[in-house]
């Protein structure tokens, strides 16, 4: 029999692929057929070992990643499997446990990949891409090639190539190379990080995504911000020697436009105003917008579009406007700013995809439809979305903040404690949403309004506010509180309706609103609603104040926290909530 092999895929019922040996010059015998079944019961046993949680007794390490999730292995198997982990665990006293970010290093491994190349070394079988976290949102994606499937695979190379599996290796980057035509141009900088960062074990791949990126329309920014400098030098050399990007070459960026640059990664927006008054360039030249979105700190940006010198649509060279480069930012809170600035999010990119497209093609479907608990952050992929679908389909033009808010008349004392309440309640309920909604609209630089007032004479220097006193005097920190607090209602009701049902629910119960609007009363009347309706706003803020100190103590606030939130809300006169703000 020839000793020459090379490898083949074969499928098992299950769907999975095991790489076998098969002899170029003689089909199997029955003997070698033998061999190859008795491998196959092997491979079957140890991937049963893997997959079941039975076995999780005898595992005798565990890998560790982003400081929760956690793998249970075997260091016997994984010895045997991969000479990395043999050097590994033979230079270790025991198992224990091992942060997954001590094997690769600054790169981020998912918790899939890492199981997927795992399960590989117990069982020798390449499984099939899985369709839940290689898809995004986007339903006319193919998911052959979308964003989701590009990391899952580049984090499968890493891994191979850290754990030096090399037949692993080869097989992805094939894979890889065969979809290069489909992948969108900005994700082949993500292989071509990877393919570099595995030296010599991919070659092809690193050459081959060089090559395209070479005769892209990428900037020479973007490829500073994302590749080590050995490679961008050799992109821009290929560019000059084609005669490609002659304005990049030609002085673009130039001196003054770094010097914005390099003033907003130090957040410093006063400098950028001071190099802009040098008249050598203007925000929209330098693309500053574009630059602080999609590099800078969320503040920043907000603080560079509160100059009111940059157009908010304003195209760069690629043809991508702010909006476009937010989305695959994936930050809320900027995307928010934008759209509160005027950006429209029915521009189309070049190749005619939108801002919303751009975010779903980035969002894993699994991230997207995990369900969360409430009182716990969304995620902000998800939250990204919901935002660019609201802003598209929504007049921009606000309404009233709420119902409860209109009806209680000018009596300025109890919208405000209205919009105490209705803000502390959300950033209860919905953590993420309450955030971004309040940093746009500066909540945090102003005081809150107390529902004690102090006093000299009182015990502690505090008592409570008695409504039949003298008419409650509006000073200018309360107003700007209460412009604050409206603001982040009213971004509420734009951005995130479906939270704001639930507040509403709460908040705008029937008897609330009886109570709340005076109409005409008489006097004597209007001190007992008013005094019961501070009552019920107190008992209200009580409950959702005593959770929030909970909150505070722990990282993730259980969902009974929001149960007892919520019963204490009902069981002042059954205020109950419904719309995203």
């Amino acid at each position: 029999m020839d000793s020459r092999t090379t490898f083949s895929d074969s499928n098992d019922n299950s769907g999975s692929s095991s790489i076998c040996f098969v002899s170029q010059t003689e089909t199997l015998s029955s003997e070698t057929s033998g061999d190859v079944q008795a491998l196959r019961r092997l491979s079957e046993n140890l991937e049963s070992i893997f997959k079941s949680s039975d076995f999780d007794f005898c595992s005798d390490a565990k890998i560790i990643l982003n400081g929760d999730r956690q793998l249970p292995v075997h260091r016997c198997i994984l010895s045997a499997r991969s000479p990395f982990f043999r050097t590994l665990f033979s230079s270790r006293e025991g198992g224990g446990k091992i942060e997954m970010k001590e094997l690769t290093k600054d790169f981020n491994m998912g918790y899939d990949a890492l199981e997927a190349v795992i399960s590989y070394l117990y069982s020798g079988k390449v499984k099939p891409l899985p369709k839940d976290v290689c898809a995004c949102v986007d339903e006319d994606c193919s998911h052959v090639a979308c964003r989701p499937a590009i990391d899952f695979m580049v984090e499968v190379l890493y891994a191979s190539f850290t754990f030096q599996i090399s037949e692993l290796v080869a097989l992805y980057e094939r894979h890889l190379l065969d979809i290069l035509d489909k992948v969108a141009t900005d994700d082949l900088l993500v292989i071509l990080s990877v393919s570099n960062m595995c030296e010599n074990a991919c070659e092809r791949l690193l050459k081959k995504c060089t090559e395209i990126v070479v005769k892209s329309d990428i900037d020479i920014i973007t490829l500073e911000k994302t590749l080590p400098h050995g490679i961008v030098k050799q992109i821009m050399d290929s560019r000059e020697e084609l005669g490609l990007h002659v304005s990049e070459t030609n002085n673009f960026p130039d001196k003054h436009v770094k010097r914005i640059h390099r003033a907003l990664d130090s957040d410093d927006v006063e400098l950028v105003r001071m190099l802009l008054k040098e008249g050598h360039t203007t925000l929209d030249d330098a693309y500053a917008l574009h630059y602080a979105v999609a590099y800078c700190d969320a503040k920043t940006t907000t603080e560079l579009l509160d100059l009111g010198l940059a157009d908010v649509n304003h195209s760069n060279i690629r043809g991508y406007t702010v909006l476009h480069v937010a989305a695959t930012r994936k930050e809320p809170k900027i995307i928010v700013s934008l759209l509160t600035k005027g950006a429209r999010p029915s521009d189309l990119t070049p190749d005619g995809r939108k801002a919303l497209q751009i975010s779903k093609r980035l969002t894993k479907n699994v991230d997207y439809n995990r369900s969360t608990e409430e009182g716990k952050a969304s995620p902000k992929d998800r939250l990204c979305i919901e935002i660019l679908e609201q802003a598209e389909r929504r007049d921009p033009l606000l309404g009233e903040a709420s119902v409860s808010l209109a009806m209680a008349g000018d009596d300025l004392r109890m919208k405000l404690l209205y919009l105490e309440n209705r803000v502390g309640l959300a950033k209860l309920l919905f953590p993420m949403e309450a955030k971004v909604a309040m940093d746009i609209a500066q909540v945090d630089g102003t005081l809150e309004f107390p529902l004690t007032i102090h006093s000299r004479n009182a015990p502690g220097g505090q008592r409570t506010v008695d409504l039949n006193e003298a008419p409650f005097k509006i000073e200018e920190e309360h107003l700007n509180r209460m412009r604050a607090l409206s603001k982040t209602v009213e971004l509420g009701k734009r951005f995130f309706p479906r939270c704001s049902e639930v507040l509403n629910k709460i908040m705008d119960a029937d008897s609330l609103q009886e109570l709340a609007h005076l109409g005409n009363d008489i006097p004597e009347e209007r001190v007992l609603k008013r005094r019961r309706y501070m009552e019920l706003q107190e008992i209200l803020s009580k409950a959702f104040h005593e959770d929030k100190e909970e909150f505070d103590k722990s990282a993730a606030m259980s969902s009974s926290l929001s149960t007892t939130s919520l019963g204490a809300a009902r069981s002042s006169n059954k205020l109950t909530c419904n719309k995203k703000y």
